[in-house]
């Protein structure tokens, strides 16, 4: 397995959907009143910390990370779906940077750790939020806003447990082979 420690990533929250406005249509009742449902939540997306990955080699082929959009708003106060969320599986140790403003966004540290990449855009509001008593027939929704778009910098902090240092030939490289299984080249 080939060991990658920095990458390049794009992350694409969901836009949020779009309000609706309709009136309410039923048998018998000629001038029902506004019943636009609101739109869905846009998808975020969210880096997670796993002790059971120790590379950045998933990053390295695939680059843009996408979430849905929300749904728009029906008609009889129906709100629109919200989208799922992505969530991208990080090696313990990563430390993720914007590279558009250069802040470190996150430092994953511990498993399980989770943190926000990207936020999806909120859902637009449909128009039985602008009823009135003097505005019983509004036409006026609003439309979702737009989710954030980041460009990152993924970097994986290697930590070694021991190390050692010396003057050449000082025998750094026997010591290990006595005491571990590695087999590092030894010169003669």
């Amino acid at each position: 397995m080939k060991f990658i420690d920095e990458s390049k990533i794009e992350v694409f929250a969901g836009n949020g959907g779009n309000g609706i406005a309709s009136f309410r249509r039923e048998k018998y009742i000629d001038k029902g009143g506004p019943d636009g449902g609101d739109g869905g939540r846009g998808g975020s997306v969210y880096a997670l910390a796993d002790r059971n990955i120790n590379t950045l080699v998933d990053f390295r082929f695939v680059r843009s990370y996408k979430a849905r959009n929300g749904e728009s708003g029906r008609g009889s106060d129906c709100y629109g779906k919200g989208a799922d969320d992505v969530i991208l599986h990080m090696p313990v140790g990563t430390v993720i940077t914007d590279i558009n403003s250069g802040e470190v966004i996150a430092d994953l540290t511990h498993d399980g750790e989770q943190t926000l990449l990207a936020e999806g855009g909120k859902g637009g509001l449909g128009n039985i939020h602008f009823k009135s008593s003097t505005n019983r027939a509004p036409r006026q929704c609003t439309p979702g806003t737009e989710g954030e778009t980041r460009e990152l910098q993924l970097e994986l902090k290697v930590l070694a447990d021991v190390g050692l240092l010396g003057m050449p030939n000082a025998g750094k490289s026997t010591f290990i082979r006595s005491v571990s299984a590695a087999r590092p080249k030894v010169a003669d």
